[in-house]
């Protein structure tokens, strides 16, 4: 015999046995309940009911009996295995409403406008990001949130035409990486920025923000939308999203992908990103078509306003591809640079780079080619290519090493520094800075760009950025003189002088001076040239003059001066940063400088 006690203080709610009957193993035997949660008991074994010791309704302490069971006595009843007449489980009411739920998530639901989207030569949103998600990684967060319009649409055509409210957020590895990700749905309510789509952004935000995730965001839409009428809201300029947002930056990379029309409050999340990937169809502004009219400003079509060939131009855009997939690739590489992943590639050939320079030291030269000689094969990528000529900027890897080359283009302004190339410069060594990236300056330099109409532009404020921004690196930074290192410019291609770097070498074919080595002989020594004759014999001096500059200014001179650290063979270029950075770490930050623009 078994006495069934109460598990806990409680009532009795039922007792749907009756003294002397036979019951099996996992029968139920009495319901009880405590704090509004009723508790089965269940037979523990085959028996039969020997009393009742409780009745409905009467509240028992813990412990109390209910009932007494007795041993089996059930005589000709054939033991039946449980699976032959357990039927299958029919699914539960709210299980499948779940999954009816879960499929209208789905592109398949919305079969016309996945049609729309993908005849305007696009992608659906959920295509993009289970191209960039590792497969199987992406953990939705919000997915059944729907426009916040009930008061003037009926909830079910809600649900089937504005899934996730527009925007999918959640979590997911991407190239092994765990990332917080944002995809803007162009094919819901034109990718606009809802109540709950703000709401599911702020939730995301906020994880990112405390797990230091980075953050990939796909900003296509039209930005914020004024249908939205379930909440009491007249403008919704409290929301928290775009400080939020801006709040990330420094923290974690932030990396941002543009395609098709991204205007307005998607365009300001795009602008706060680190970087910039953007397809050569895409158009962004800060205001799309409809805001330029209500601003009395005219009729203009999207494909009129900021489209990817001004973008690029401007920076605004660090990287054009062709099309999604395009960015989608770009990104992951650009994310493994930007979190410092090892991943070692095949060095380049060495001997390359004796011979990439041409003899005569006033012909310009590629000086993409001496980067793609320097770094891992293939591992480059080169940010803001259309805009800021007069520098290249690029991200790679030197020895499975994410490094940062700021590097000369001779064959822009013969490589002198102008306003954009420096806001270019500056920026870029801010990124490397804030993500942890050594980088190395290949330095050809004429200087900084000089004359009325660069002076016009603000230049003083725009060079001096460069300045400043260096002086707050906390990486390894290295300097190589190739050719010409002329002035300020050098200087601050140099980190803001040659001793502010880890360590400045310099190819033989450097050449030095405080300017221009043909300024510096026409102006220290105009008196001498104007007092022969014009022609053969003051050019004749002129070359002479020039020469003993040429001389004086060359690289083993300087080394010997020990104005730059040493000279080394161009084919021992690769081999000499790898050693320089080898143990080199970032230093504790000292303070944050103010830009100068």
């Amino acid at each position: 015999m078994q006495e069934i006690r109460s598990p806990l203080a409680a009532t009795v709610v039922e007792l749907p046995v009756a003294a002397g009957q036979a019951v099996r193993a996992g029968d139920l035997l009495a319901v009880v309940e405590a704090m509004k949660m009723e508790h089965e008991l269940r037979a523990p074994h085959d028996g039969r009911v020997l009393a009742l010791m409780a009745k409905p309704g009467e509240l028992l302490a813990e412990g109390d009996a209910l009932l007494r069971l007795g041993a089996a006595d059930l005589p000709g009843q054939a033991e039946v295995p449980r699976e032959a007449t357990t039927a299958p489980a029919a699914l539960r009411p709210e299980l499948n409403e779940l999954r009816e739920r879960e499929a209208l998530l789905r592109d398949a639901a919305r079969p016309e406008a996945v049609a729309r989207r993908h005849a305007s030569g696009l992608r659906t949103a959920r295509e993009n990001v289970a191209d960039l998600c590792d497969a199987g990684s992406f953990v939705e967060y919000g997915a059944f949130a729907y426009a916040a319009q009930a008061r003037r649409r009926p909830v079910e055509e809600l649900i089937r035409q504005t899934p996730a409210d527009g925007m999918l957020t959640g979590l997911a590895r991407v190239e092994g990486i765990r990332c917080a990700v944002l995809a803007y749905d162009a094919t819901v309510l034109a990718g606009t920025q809802g109540l709950r789509n703000h709401q599911k952004t702020d939730r995301l935000l906020g994880i990112a923000h405390d797990e230091r995730l980075p953050l990939v965001l796909f900003a296509e839409g039209g930005g914020g939308r004024p249908g939205d009428t379930d909440m009491p809201i007249v403008a919704g300029l409290h929301v928290p999203t775009f400080a939020s947002f801006a709040r990330l930056s420094g923290r974690v990379p932030l990396l941002g992908i543009a395609a098709g029309r991204c205007f307005a409050g998607n365009a300001a999340l795009l602008g706060c990103c680190d970087l910039i990937v953007a397809t050569r169809g895409s158009n962004i502004g800060m205001g799309g078509p409809a805001m330029i009219e209500g601003g009395g400003l005219g009729r203009f079509a999207p494909e009129d306003i900021g489209p990817a060939a001004v973008q690029s131009a401007n920076g605004v855009i660090d990287l054009l591809v062709d099309d999604e997939a395009a960015a989608v690739a770009a990104t992951k590489r650009l994310l493994s640079l930007l979190t410092g992943r090892i991943v070692h590639g095949e060095a380049p050939e060495a001997e390359a780079l004796r011979t990439v320079l041409p003899e005569q030291r006033t012909r310009s030269h590629d000086m993409r080619r001496v980067v793609e000689s320097i770094v891992d094969r293939g591992s480059a990528i080169e940010l803001r290519a259309g805009f800021g000529l007069a520098v290249h900027t690029v991200l790679a890897r030197l020895g499975g090493r994410p490094i940062g080359i700021l590097a000369s283009n001779p064959l822009h302004l013969g490589g002198a520094i102008d306003a954009d190339a420096a806001d270019k410069a500056a920026r870029f060594m801010r990124l490397c800075d804030t993500h942890g990236l050594a980088m190395v300056s290949l330095i050809d330099t004429p200087g900084f760009m000089v004359g009325p109409e660069t002076e016009a532009r603000a230049q003083v404020r725009h060079v001096s950025r460069m300045f400043v921004a260096a002086a707050q690196l906390r990486v390894p930074f290295l300097a190589l003189v190739l050719r010409k290192a002329y002035g300020l410019g050098a200087m601050a291609m140099a980190a803001g002088g040659f001793h502010a770097p880890l360590a400045t070498a310099a190819w033989p074919s450097g050449e030095f001076g405080a300017m221009g080595l043909e300024g510096a002989v026409r102006l220290g020594y105009r008196k001498e040239l104007e007092a022969l004759p014009e022609g053969e014999p003051r050019e004749a001096r002129f070359r002479e003059l020039l020469a003993r500059q040429v001389a004086e200014g060359r690289a083993l001179n300087m080394a010997a001066t020990l104005e730059i650290d040493t000279v080394i063979d161009p084919a021992h270029t690769r081999e000499w940063l790898l050693r320089q950075l080898d143990g080199a770490v970032a230093r504790e930050r000292s303070g944050t400088g103010l830009d100068p623009w």
